[in-house]
């Protein structure tokens, strides 16, 4: 089944965003990458200093994987300090896409909803294409979508907890009432059953990177995620069964003749 997206402009194969922090090794990295089928990478300008030639071996295995770069201003804990990492990285790696990231508190990682608004006011219009990592707060992601973000991520749960959806309630309704924006869930998947049911709730992708990094086995892990973002979107499509308050019999009896021996 072909199920090819476009974001931002640029035809995607894969819904599968990955991360490239935290692995034990660059040749561990690289494989799992491959392994994820993912077309878009998420890197830091500030872990790893490309412009002073900070970890040459890390860039060149980014490099040979041959996948969209998505920069991102994790550690910026205000608009400023956001739009200027965003620029930076753009000189870098030469591409407007940004995962932006405002920080407003330190203890569980939350976005700053006023501090995102003015950095994503701020960067469109300055040509970014600006991929926003939100709570679920339907109204902030409203006004996100005002502004001009054709993709919007909200949190599943906190960064690194591995709680998986809280609120999938929330997730619904922003699915719902945003029906044209590409939808990611962005923190806290911990493990495959989390990204798969993501999917089946018609978010249009998954963004991780601890779960696969921190795994006993990344390789393996990151062939698992691509499978259930696979199964959870499938799912979607197929039409999943809505769930019931009352028992209904997968096989009727009215007017089944019966097999009787004598």
């Amino acid at each position: 089944m072909s199920d090819s997206w476009d974001v931002y402009g640029v035809e995607l194969t894969s819904r599968f965003f990955i991360g490239s922090a935290l692995y034990p090794s660059p040749e561990i990295m690289q494989q799992a990458i491959i392994a994820s089928k993912a077309d878009v990478i998420t890197l830091s300008l500030r872990r790893q200093s490309p412009e002073n030639k900070g970890g040459e071996q890390f860039w060149d295995f980014i490099k040979n994987l041959g996948c969209h770069l998505l920069p991102n201003t994790a550690g910026c804990h205000s608009p400023k300090e956001a739009i200027a990492i965003a620029e930076m990285s753009r000189d870098i790696f030469q591409t407007d896409w940004i995962k932006l990231e405002v920080i407003g508190d330190d203890y569980n990682l939350q976005p700053d909803p006023f501090g995102l608004l003015e950095a994503t006011e701020a960067l469109i219009k300055r040509g970014f294409k600006v991929f926003p990592y939100s709570t679920d707060d339907l109204v902030l992601c409203q006004r996100l979508q005002d502004l001009g973000c054709e993709v919007i991520m909200p949190w599943g749960s906190p960064i690194g907890t591995a709680k998986g959806l809280m609120n999938p309630y929330a997730l619904e309704t922003i699915r719902q009432r945003l029906p044209d924006v590409n939808l990611l869930v962005d923190a806290g998947i911990g493990k495959p059953s989390d990204a798969c049911q993501a999917m089946e709730l018609g978010f249009n992708g998954v963004l991780l990177n601890t779960a696969v990094a921190e795994a006993v086995d990344p390789v393996t892990m990151a062939d698992a995620f691509a499978k259930s973002i696979e199964a959870g979107r499938y799912a979607y499509q197929s039409g999943i069964m809505p769930a019931r308050e009352s028992a209904s019999p997968s096989t009727p009896t009215i007017g089944t003749p019966f097999w009787h021996q004598n």
